[in-house]
C-alpha cells in the first residue's frame, strides 16, 4: 500500500502544480496533462484504497478509509469530466483534499471492520450515503464558485478565462447536481429506515436526525428555487449548510471515537 500511496500523492501533486500554474491563464491549463496525471493518481488510489478497506479480517471501513473514498469518488468524477468540465477554480482544492485523504490512509490507520457479505443490504445503503454526500459536496465547492463569480462580476474584476465559465452555467450545474445528490440521499434514507433496526439507537440517532435535517434543507432549496427563485447567495447558504449538516452525521462522531479517543 506505500508504493500505491506515495505515487497516489505524487501524481496528484502533479496534476495538482498543472492546474493552478496556469488556472488564470487566457488558455486555461493543459486538460491533457491534467487527466494524465490525475488518472494515474486516481488509478494508484484505488489500489491504496483496495488494499486499506478488503482485508483479510472483513471490510475496514474507519474513517480515514471513509474520507479517503469520498475524495477518491469526487476525484474520479473531476478526472473522467475533465475534457467538459467548465468549473476548474475548484480541481486544485479537490487534488489538494485528495493528497491529504491519501496521507490520512497511510499515516492513521484505525480499523473499523465491516462484513457487507453478511449484510448486503448494508452495502447498498452506504454505498447510496457515500454517492449521496459525493454529490453534495462537489454541489457545495461549486456553490463556492459560483460566489466567487458573482463577487468578481459585482466587483467588474471578471477575467477572460476559461477558468471562469459564465454564471448561469455554473448555478445550472449546482442544481443538477443538487438534484442527483437529493435523490441519493433520499434513496438512503429510505435504505436505511428500511434495513437499519437501530437506526436511531446505539449512538447513531445524531446521525439520523443530522441527515434528515440536511435532507429538510434541500428539499426547502429546491422547492424555493422551483417556486419563486433562489438567489444566488441564499443558494450557497443552503448548499453549504446541508454539506456542514451530512458531514457531521457522517463523520462529527467517528472523528471524536476514532482519532481523540482511541
Amino acid at each position: 500500500m506505500v508504493i500505491f500511496s506515495a505515487a497516489a500523492m505524487l501524481f496528484y501533486c502533479l496534476a495538482l502544480v498543472l492546474v493552478t500554474s496556469r488556472l488564470f491563464h487566457v488558455e486555461g491549463p493543459n486538460r491533457k496533462a491534467v487527466m494524465v496525471a490525475s488518472g494515474i493518481a486516481v488509478i494508484m488510489h484505488g489500489f491504496a484504497l483496495s488494499n486499506a478497506v478488503f482485508t483479510v479480517d472483513g471490510q475496514n471501513f474507519s474513517l480515514t478509509n471513509v474520507i479517503s473514498l469520498v475524495n477518491w469518488i469526487i476525484a474520479l468524477t473531476f478526472t473522467i469530466t475533465m475534457p467538459r468540465l467548465k468549473v476548474i477554480i475548484v480541481v486544485p482544492v479537490v487534488y489538494a483534499c485528495s493528497i491529504i485523504s491519501v496521507a490520512l490512509l497511510w499515516l492513521v490507520p484505525p480499523q473499523f471492520i465491516t462484513h457487507f457479505e453478511i449484510h448486503p443490504e448494508l452495502l447498498a445503503h452506504v454505498v447510496l450515503s457515500l454517492m449521496a454526500y459525493s454529490a453534495l459536496m462537489i454541489a457545495a465547492m461549486y456553490a463556492i464558485q459560483l460566489l466567487f463569480i458573482q463577487n468578481k462580476l459585482k466587483k467588474k474584476q471578471m477575467m477572460m478565462s476559461p477558468a471562469m465559465p459564465p454564471l448561469m452555467t455554473v448555478e445550472k450545474q449546482l442544481y443538477h447536481l443538487i438534484i442527483i445528490g437529493f435523490i441519493l440521499l433520499s434513496l438512503s434514507l429510505v435504505t436505511g429506515f428500511i434495513f437499519l433496526e437501530d437506526m436511531f439507537g446505539d449512538g447513531k440517532g445524531h446521525k439520523a436526525i443530522l441527515s434528515i435535517i440536511a435532507w429538510v434543507v434541500y428539499a426547502v432549496m429546491l422547492w424555493q428555487q422551483y417556486t419563486v427563485g433562489c438567489r444566488i447567495r441564499t443558494a450557497v447558504i443552503y448548499s453549504l449548510s446541508g454539506a456542514s449538516l451530512l458531514s457531521l452525521a457522517y463523520f462529527g462522531a467517528r472523528i471524536v471515537k476514532e482519532l481523540i479517543l482511541n
